[in-house]
Parts: C-alpha cells; sequence; structure tokens
C-alpha cells in the first residue's frame, strides 16, 4: 500500500480555492498509486482561528458541506481515499475521511486542542479516530495529539498499523517533529504519517518537512520546505 502526505500553502479563509488544490493533490496521488493522501491541520481554511471564530456559519464545513464536492469527486475519479482536516461545525478541528468513492468513512474531533485554539473558542473531540480501508486499520491524530503517546499507545492496542497526523509545525517546531514522529513510531510499532503545511499558515512560518517512519522509527520518505506531494509504499496488505 502506498500512502502519501500533501504539503502546500493555504489560502486565508479561501475554502474553495484550498478545496481545489487539494482535488489536485488527490489526482496526482492516484495517478502515483496511492491508495490514501492527508492533508495538513485546518488545510481548507488556513490556520486562521480568529478569522473562523468570527464567522462560524461561513468558515465551518460538515462533511458532507458541498464546497468539499471538489475533493469527494477527485477521491471517486482516482479511487484514493482522502484524510482533509478542517473547521468543524460547532468549532471543531475536525478530520474527515473520504473513501475511494468519496463516500465518508470516518470523523475525527481533535481531542488536544491547544490553549491558543481554546482561547479562540475552538473546543475538543472526546472519541478516537479510527477507520479501515484495503483491509488496514488506521489511527487518527492533529497536530498537538501526537504530543500524547496515549493516543498513540491506543492506536497500537486497536490493531492500528498506521497513525496519520494532520498538522502545523511552525520554523520552531522543526526539531520537535523530528523527535516527535519518529518515537510514536518505534514506540508503538506504527507507521506513522505527518501532513504539514508549506509557507505561511495563520501567525506561522510552516516548516514543511512532512513524512512517514516504519515501526522502528526510520524515515521511509520525507518531504524539504516547499509544496509537494510525499509518498511511501508500506509493506502492507
Amino acid at each position: 500500500m502506498i500512502i502519501a502526505a500533501a504539503q502546500f500553502t493555504a489560502r486565508p479563509c479561501d475554502v474553495e480555492a484550498n478545496a481545489a488544490r487539494m482535488a489536485g493533490f488527490v489526482t496526482e496521488a492516484g495517478e502515483q498509486g496511492a491508495s490514501l493522501v492527508v492533508f495538513g491541520e485546518l488545510a481548507v481554511t488556513g490556520y486562521e482561528l480568529e478569522a473562523v471564530a468570527a464567522d462560524p456559519g461561513r468558515l465551518t464545513l460538515g462533511p458532507d458541506d458541498p464546497r468539499l464536492a471538489p475533493v469527494r469527486e477527485a477521491c471517486r475519479a482516482a479511487g484514493v481515499a482522502a484524510v482533509v482536516n478542517c473547521p468543524g461545525i460547532g468549532l471543531t478541528i475536525s478530520s474527515y475521511v473520504y473513501g475511494p468513492d468519496g463516500a465518508l468513512l470516518a470523523h475525527y474531533d481533535k481531542q488536544h486542542v491547544t490553549g491558543t485554539e481554546l482561547a479562540a473558542g475552538f473546543v475538543p473531540g472526546a472519541q478516537d479516530g479510527r477507520f479501515v480501508l484495503d483491509g488496514v486499520r488506521f489511527g487518527l491524530a492533529i497536530c498537538y495529539d501526537a504530543h500524547f503517546p496515549d493516543l498513540a499507545e491506543r492506536a497500537a492496542a486497536d490493531k492500528c498499523a498506521v497513525l496519520l497526523a494532520s498538522s502545523l509545525y511552525g520554523q520552531r517546531g522543526a526539531a520537535e517533529r523530528m523527535t516527535v514522529f519518529p518515537a510514536l513510531a518505534a514506540d508503538n510499532g506504527l507507521f506513522t504519517l505527518l501532513a504539514n503545511h508549506a509557507g505561511p499558515a495563520g501567525p506561522y512560518e510552516a516548516c514543511g518537512l512532512s513524512g512517514v517512519w516504519g515501526p522502528d522509527g526510520t524515515v521511509l520518505a520525507e518531504l524539504g520546505a516547499g509544496e509537494g506531494l510525499v509518498r511511501a509504499e508500506l509493506p502492507l496488505p
């Protein structure tokens, strides 16, 4: 199975433009043989906490929102699943997993929201995220979730083979990212994927460096700081 992370610079609060970019990455992932592509935290709107909280009627989305139709349609056309992260209804930070038929496979709300996110009005989720694709069980994480080892431990105990993290790491987080994800992989025997942003992201300058780690913590594939798609072939059914 080939899995991929898509890394790009989201246009602030421009849902339609970002969804179109994401649809393009889904198509590209399919052309490269990937079964699944994962996007960064709040990739649909950009990491624009205050703007989203000020206008939730326009900038929060449910999984069936028509503005995400290009992504769902790209999944169907390419036969590729996608993990799409956006502000959810009720001010959650949510990952919607669309299957290769474009239907919703899973919905996960970030459990460990940061102090900044709480101050902006975002609320934490309460349930772990899981889905099965091509016989492989996946766990979901969103950025700060990855800093709580029990989330990955539960995924491993629940027979997940892969942990997928939609994240935003700025330049200061580059070194942190280099330690957190290899450790999550090695400590839990999980393939682990990070999908980050590239360039400006809200108040941050994202460091990029999306990648995939093996269950022994070794890097299987990674990007630099710019936009692009990184993929890795996993020895899974």
